[in-house]
């Protein structure tokens, strides 16, 4: 129904990136958990550099490639931005402890805050675009 419309895109936008956000809060929550475990890997979460790539896939105006066999790959492809979804990727190439396992807990828990932070300042946004919906109708 809104999606055809900005405000529905910026709120689906919104509503993903919100998503992302309690995603990583419990991969952070689940990194502190094993920080102490020998060999145990940290993971982070992938979602926003994606959805900015399918973002900018849309609004690329490039050269369109002739695709004279259907075996050819297209290099102007668009993704769609509604089929991004969070990714968690494990860490393998730092190490900090003598056990194998590459938790910092320092450094998690400056992501967790800073993973807080954004959550409020989305939830900030959406309050401020039905402020000023209500604001125009009014």
């Amino acid at each position: 129904m809104f999606l055809d419309n900005s405000f529905g895109k910026n709120m689906e936008l919104l509503h993903r990136t919100m998503d992302a956000s309690l995603y990583r809060r419990s991969v952070i929550a689940d990194n502190l958990a094993n920080a102490d475990t020998p060999n145990f890997k940290r993971s982070t979460v992938n979602f926003e550099s994606e959805l900015k790539r399918a973002l900018n896939s849309e609004n690329s105006g490039g050269m369109k490639a002739a695709l004279t066999d259907e075996k050819h790959i297209s290099f102007n492809k668009t993704q769609d931005w509604k089929d991004v979804k969070p990714r968690k990727v494990l860490d393998y190439l730092t190490q900090s402890d003598n056990n194998g396992n590459n938790v910092d807990a320092e450094e998690e828990m400056m992501l967790a805050m800073q993973n807080q932070l954004q959550y409020n300042l989305l939830t900030a946004s959406i309050s401020n675009q039905f402020y000023q919906i209500t604001k125009v109708t009014s």
